[in-house]
């Protein structure tokens, strides 16, 4: 089954669903760097990449997708999140950046079985609840186009009383769309990342869909520290063997789990060499290398080395890597290099990054976790398989 994957950054979302089963047929991003490692990753023949088609270097209010129309399966992307981004401005509509227009042209102009897209947590704040419901509506109507003369309030108006008026089997084309908040450590990925996913299905498919189920908890990590053999595992020094001092009355009334234990940051990077005390072995490995400057300041304290990473961040607020350090027990912090940010992000070992150390971390700050993408493509593949049988 094919697929469109538009504002495609790093590829993370793009690897998750290859992973799935999907084939890309086109390729878009307007970023140089994120291009040249999508580019440079095909040419290396990396697991996942390596028959992907030329990446579309540019802006995709330049592309025409209807060459495609009838032809795709699946759209996916990950539309520019700064308009919703806590870091950012909030402007939303109001953001020229907001491409949520375009990711709707692309399924009105396409009309695929089933689409994906991501955006940020921040798009589910109060003050965005009307605008979160108009990009909904668009995604289930996408050929209700907004006028050159309408406000996107009234065309968000013209949306509702489509859906309240409209005629079983009236339109054309339309979508039955859910969303939900997902927390990537429930899922696996040893990233306390959340982020809103939207997934549609063509209303003629008649398909129901719910997303999949979580498979990780914060309580079955607690109970492998306190009566598990995590530690043992890792042949962590025993005066580094403490959980978080908020976590210890959770841990004493915990009952047997049933979900697997969150991944922590030692589960994704214990087996790297230190990059700042084993430079010559970190050299070995593909953007392995140690970043200096590394400091505290509020509201960035870095990752403990036994829990789930925190969010990685763009750094494009504040302090250049944001929250992108290693916190470990002795007290010490240093930047993750971009090796294991990658790890962070379930990005594969051979999967390479073009760029500075600022760059390569925006790239991946802003991905999709691969492992994610693949958890949530894996159930739209298996639902579109099942009508095509």
């Amino acid at each position: 089954m094919r697929v469109i994957e538009v504002f495609a950054g790093a590829g993370g979302l793009g690897i998750g669903v290859s992973k799935a089963g999907f084939s890309p047929a086109r390729i878009v991003e307007w970023d140089r760097w994120c291009c040249d490692t999508i580019r440079e990753n095909t040419r290396r023949r990396t697991a996942m990449v390596a028959n992907w088609p030329e990446p579309f270097e540019g802006d995709v209010r330049e592309v025409d997708f209807r060459d495609l129309a009838g032809k795709i399966e699946l759209v996916t992307g990950g539309p520019p999140c700064q308009p919703f981004s806590l870091g950012g401005k909030h402007r939303a509509h109001g953001d020229a950046r907001d491409m949520w227009p375009q990711a709707v042209r692309v399924v009105r102009e396409t009309k695929p079985k089933a689409f994906i897209f991501e955006n940020v947590k921040g798009l589910t704040r109060g003050s965005f609840a009307t605008y979160l419901a108009y990009i909904v509506h668009q995604l289930t109507f996408p050929e209700l186009v907004r006028r050159e003369d309408e406000s996107w309030e009234d065309h968000l108006g013209r949306l509702e009383r489509h859906l309240t008026g409209r005629r079983r089997g009236a339109d054309s084309v339309a979508y039955r769309v859910v969303y939900r908040v997902l927390n990537a450590a429930n899922h696996g990925i040893p990233q306390r990342r959340e982020r809103i996913v939207f997934v549609g299905f063509r209303n003629d498919l008649g398909i129901e869909w719910s997303f999949p189920e979580e498979s990780h908890s914060l309580d079955a990590l607690l109970w492998d520290q306190t009566r598990g053999d995590y530690w043992e595992r890792h042949a962590a020094p025993k005066c580094s063997r403490e959980i978080a001092p908020r976590y210890a009355e959770r841990a004493r009334r915990l009952e047997s789990p049933t979900l697997m234990p969150w991944r922590t940051v030692r589960d994704a990077i214990g087996d790297l060499p230190d990059p700042e005390h084993e430079a010559g072995r970190a050299a070995a490995i593909a953007n392995h290398r140690f970043q200096p400057g590394a400091r505290a300041y509020p509201g960035h304290t870095g990752s403990p080395l036994d829990q789930p990473a925190k969010t990685l961040k763009a750094g494009v607020h504040g302090v250049p890597g944001g929250e992108n350090m290693l916190l470990s027990p002795d007290g010490s912090l240093r930047y993750f290099t971009v090796r294991e940010s990658a790890r962070l992000q379930t990005f594969p070992d051979d999967f390479v990054f073009h760029g500075s150390w600022s760059e390569t971390m925006r790239q991946l700050g802003n991905a999709v976790p691969v492992e994610l993408a693949a958890v949530v493509a894996r159930g739209v593949w298996a639902s579109l398989g099942a009508v095509a049988m």
